[in-house]
Formats: C-alpha cells, structure tokens, sequence
C-alpha cells in the first residue's frame, strides 16, 4: 500500500509541473555539500518565495518541493540531495529543471558510491536533462564539478575565485566580528560585498547565486542587495550569541572530512578570546579512518585552548592533537554522551570565547548547542537516524533515555588506528 501510494504521489507531481507550473523556473541544485547555504542565497538573489531549509533532501522530498511551487511564482529553487546509486536522473527528471547549480563533489557518499567519479556521474543527471536554452552553473574551482561541463548542451557559467571563472571574488577578508568582504567581479564590473558569513567556503554559495541572477537578468545592484541580504542557514556555519558573552558556531548538520576541514579553518581565523570545539565523527571517512582522525587532530592543536570530543574516536583525535603540543587535559572525552558534553563546556567557558560544534548529522550535536542556550535535554542517545525532525522540536529532547549495551561499551569497542 505504501509503495503504491508513493507511486501515485510521484507521478501526479511529475503532472503537476508539467501542466500546471511549467512556465515556473526552476533552479535544480546539487552538490556533496553547500546546498542548503546556496539555496539560501539563491532564493535572496532572485527575491522570489522564501526557501524552508530542507532536513531531508531525497525520496518522496523532491515530490513534496515540487507541489510547493505555486502557479504564478517566477522561480523556485530545489535542491536534491541522494541516497545511493540510480536516483538522480529520475529526481531530475521530476522536477525538469531550466537551471542547474552544482556545488561540490565531495567524500560524502564514500560507502555509496566509492569514489568521486561515480558520485560526480550520479549527480551529474541533473544537468544532462537540461534543455539546450537552459543554464548550468557549476563551481570552476572544482576539478570534478568541472568534469562536468561535458555533460550538458546547456549554456555553461562558471563561479569560483580562481582567475578564470566569470564569476568570481577577489580581495576576501573580514570585518572585525568575523564576517566576509569581497569584491564581486561579474560582467565586467566590480562591486564590495559585506555579507554575512563566516566560512570563505560559504562564498561559493554567494557566488553561485551571482551568477544565476546575473544570467536571469536581475539589477546588479539588485543583485548586490540580495548577497548582502543571504543569511547562514541554521547550523551551518550560523553563530549563536549567549547572554553569557559566548558565542557558539553552530555547525552540526553535517561532517564530511571536508567540512571538519572547513569549519576549523573558519575558527581558526574568526576573532576570539579564546577558541573551543567540539567535535563528533567523521561521516563516511574515506580510505583508512585512523591517518584522518591524526590529521584533524594535529590541525587543531595549533590553535584550540580547549576541546571535548563526542564519540568512539578520542583516542585517535587525541594522541595526535597532544603530539602537536596540546596538553592532554585541553582536549578531554564525553564518550558518546551529548549531556556530558555539555557539562564539560559549561565548566570551562568564559565571556569572548568562541566554539565551534560539528558532528556526524546523525550523532545529533544540535543538542549541545540547545543545552548552552538553557534547553533542558534529557535525550542521550548516541545515534539518530530520523532524517525529518530536528531536535529542537523533537518529542523525544526531554525524554530520559537508556544507552544500549553497544553505546555504554563505547570504549571498549573504540576501532584500532
């Protein structure tokens, strides 16, 4: 029953755009990482209906994203993300885009897929359905998003902050809270950009929309306008001021290698009394998880004055990070236990500290964060799987919950190097 209904439902959205909103354009986005922060920008570029951040990007998802457009709106942007092998062309083929973003190619679908070629040939489906009329915009400074341009018949612009992308920024720096300048060149001209972001990964997503609104000839100084106006998506890179004069950097939605790479760039350059992480696992590590946890773990000595880990990989981040001259007890272990995270912070923080919280999505550290922001959280499972729900609005935060066997040995099942 259940299958069939997903039919049904599949097949009336494909109706739906294809009768009812085809005249609506659609911007199809993908990529192993940025796409909710692109979506963002790209939604305040063109000034069209507001983008609800996607929890879950897939499946019956897409479906839904398509049955919310609305006859009449000029441009809707949808982002699909995938699960496995096989899915993207018939998403691609459900939503029909007239302009595809690619973001980046990345480790994210490591066990799914491999490699970076087989993802990027995944993915690369959204833009072999454009039409020959249509727009790719894909990330220049990407070897494999560049790959593929040989994959579409569509007009092609390229974003990035190499020399030659038409879309590009130079002259990146930042204010004295954090947030990033740039000079945005595009189509001959160069205009100051102060925008809102803290990551320089997250300029790519400023970028992209540049370059979607430029070719949908909108105002460049509407343009402009809209960058400034983007907004970091909730955990992502977004900052959290407490009352206690500590700030949090909220970035727990996902943690490929790439993005703990990214985000602990962001620390490091962002101002701050002192600097604190908190730091789960990787997802989906790709080759072998110990040289990976080793490298990360040196990465950060070098400028955290403190840091607790959650999980079953402390002593991997750890015997690096002291090797790299930060003393033992600067970077201590809650095991897989996100309340004892938190208590382990609370004792430590002091006002002009800044932190830093980026888990697995599925360890679920959005929970430390809500605790330092004075939600009480009873929940202290290790693992989460439930893809449609955050944990601020779950049932379950204030529900005490008993660890399983397997989690309380967390220990003792910690994988050699």
């Amino acid at each position: 029953m259940a299958r069939a209904f997903q039919f049904i439902y599949w097949n009336l959205a494909c109706l739906y755009r294809r009768l009812i909103v085809p005249r609506t354009r659609v911007v199809g986005l993908t990529g192993s990482f940025g796409k909710s922060t692109t979506a963002g920008a790209l939604v305040s570029a063109l000034d069209c209906r507001e983008h609800r951040k996607l929890i879950y990007n897939a499946g019956r998802m897409v479906a839904r994203s398509v049955f919310k457009i609305r006859p009449g709106d000029r441009y809707r942007v949808i982002e699909v993300g995938i699960e496995g092998p096989d899915q993207m062309a018939a998403y691609a083929g459900l939503i029909r885009p007239d302009i595809a973003v690619v973001t980046a190619i990345g480790s994210e679908h490591h066990l799914s897929f491999g490699t970076l070629e087989r993802t990027r040939d995944e993915k690369a489906h959204m833009l072999r359905v454009l039409k020959p009329e249509g727009l790719a915009v894909l990330n220049g400074d990407d070897p494999n998003v560049l790959w593929m341009a040989t994959q579409t018949r569509a007009r092609i612009v390229f974003y990035g902050v190499g020399p030659d992308n038409g879309v590009r920024a130079e002259n990146i720096r930042r204010d004295d809270e954090g947030r990033l300048l740039f000079t945005l060149c595009l189509g001959g001209k160069h205009h100051e950009v102060r925008s809102k972001f803290f990551g320089r990964h997250q300029i790519y997503s400023l970028l992209a929309a540049a370059a979607v609104a430029n070719e949908e000839h909108i105002p460049y100084a509407n343009i402009v306008a809209g960058l400034e106006a983007a907004r970091p998506q909730e955990q992502r890179l977004n900052t959290i001021r407490l009352e206690s004069g500590v700030t949090i950097l909220s970035d727990e939605a996902k943690s490929s290698f790439e993005t703990i790479e990214t985000a602990l760039d962001t620390l490091a350059e962002m101002p701050a009394q002192r600097r604190i992480v908190v730091l789960g696992e990787i997802s989906e590590p790709p080759g072998s998880q110990g040289p990976l946890y080793r490298e990360l773990g040196r990465r950060f000595a070098g400028f955290i004055d403190f840091g607790v880990h959650v999980g079953r990989m402390h002593r991997r981040y750890a015997a690096e990070s002291e090797r790299a001259g930060l003393p033992r007890d600067r970077f201590v272990n809650a095991d897989t236990s996100v309340i004892r995270a938190a208590e382990l912070l609370r004792a430590e923080l002091r006002p002009g500290d800044l932190v830093l919280i980026k888990g697995r999505d599925n360890q679920k550290l959005q929970r430390v964060t809500l605790q330092l922001m004075g939600r009480e959280v009873r929940c202290d499972i290790y693992r989460c799987d439930i893809k449609k729900i955050e944990c601020d609005v779950c049932p379950m935060l204030n529900r005490a919950t008993v660890k399983s066997d397997a989690e309380s040995g967390a220990e003792a099942t910690e994988a050699a190097p």
